[in-house]
């Protein structure tokens, strides 16, 4: 019964909420905030699992009632309502009862890279940037540039940002993976359609001590930035290039005016890289269902195409087609699309587990 497994969590949050107030766990600090760690994670289940406990008692007090001559026909519509409020929560607890992602509270980095089409293609990477900073201005998400390669007209040959707020891996690790666009560029001027296309890598932020990377792995160049950037380009050896060479993974940084904090976003740019890696391969390695699922697939695979002319955006995973193309753009209104993906994936996750 759901009741059975919702118990140990109730008790445990209990027993967490005692071992906080003693005096000798307050004394140390990594015990404790590790402790307080594990009490959050289990606080929304713990609401739910005793919301639903409440709510099974009232129908069964309710129950008892409904032979009295005078309150059964109010006990009856009490119970319809109770019926369908356990419900409800039932299908929220199956969502709470999920395995959980490790990384979906982390922050991110968000990389959108211009692949086939040329400077179109750079053109749609900024577009695509700027519909993504729509989006974390609308969740109250902080973005910070990490790096940025400008293109003609205002396009992008690749952009790094780091995305700082509360889900932000959660919400955007489905984004990953190749973007088409079709529409008229504007370096066309014969009004013809083309399709070009831009990669997303979304890589959560990690701490030092979760990657180490020997200095013997490391090749670092610097030199002078180019292209757009000041005064100071061109003219100090602030860039920075770092090659991991046992991957060949290779990070450059030249936003910033100092060599040693442009030193230090490409090692966190190369540490994010490197994680990602290891989840990539140990997604790899998961049964044929797991692969299946949206989130874990190829990050070479086509799964979104933006076509312009029709104002339709389709996600070739799920099979959704929206004609709502601009308004999704413009209003950095990603959730239309995030929402469905989010639902399919719990939907596979609850076939997995049995809910």
């Amino acid at each position: 019964m759901l009741k059975d497994k919702l118990l140990p969590f109730i008790e445990r949050y209990d027993e967490l909420t005692s071992l906080l107030s003693n005096p000798q766990i307050a004394d140390d600090i990594k015990k404790m905030t590790s402790l307080s760690k594990e009490q959050s994670s289990l606080e929304k289940i713990k609401d739910k699992a005793q919301e639903y406990l409440a709510t099974l008692k009232s129908i069964e007090d309710n129950k008892l009632l409904l032979d009295d001559e005078e309150l059964g026909d109010l006990v009856k519509e009490d119970l319809k309502e109770l019926e369908l409020r356990k419900l409800n929560i039932e299908e929220d607890i199956k969502v709470l009862l999920l395995p959980t992602d490790p990384n979906d509270d982390r922050n991110i980095f968000l990389e959108i890279r211009a692949g086939t089409g040329g400077d179109e293609a750079a053109i749609f990477s900024a577009d695509l940037f700027k519909a993504y900073l729509r989006y974390a201005e609308n969740r109250g998400w902080k973005v910070e540039v990490v790096s940025l390669s400008e293109s003609i007209l205002n396009g992008y040959k690749e952009v790094i940002v780091l995305i700082k707020g509360q889900g932000a891996f959660s919400r955007l690790k489905y984004e990953g993976g190749v973007h088409r666009v079709q529409r008229v560029p504007l370096t066309e001027s014969q009004g013809r359609v083309h399709t070009s296309a831009v990669t997303v890598a979304v890589m959560p932020e990690v701490d030092d001590v979760e990657i180490e990377i020997s200095a013997n792995d490391l090749k670092i160049d610097v030199m002078r930035s180019s292209g757009n950037g000041g005064q100071s380009v061109n003219t100090t050896d602030s860039a920075v290039r770092i090659t991991h060479l046992p991957t060949g993974l290779v990070v450059v940084n030249q936003d910033g005016k100092s060599q040693h904090k442009n030193k230090d976003a490409a090692m966190k740019v190369l540490k994010a890289k490197l994680y990602d890696l290891e989840l990539q391969e140990r997604n790899a390695k998961e049964s044929e269902a797991r692969k299946m699922q949206v989130g874990s697939g190829d990050r070479s695979a086509r799964i979104r195409t933006y076509n312009y002319p029709q104002n339709r955006i389709t996600d070739h995973r799920v099979g959704l087609t929206l004609y709502r193309l601009d308004a999704i753009m413009e209003g950095g209104l990603f959730d239309e699309i995030i929402e469905p993906i989010i639902s399919h994936s719990q939907a596979e996750l609850m076939k997995e587990a049995n809910l």
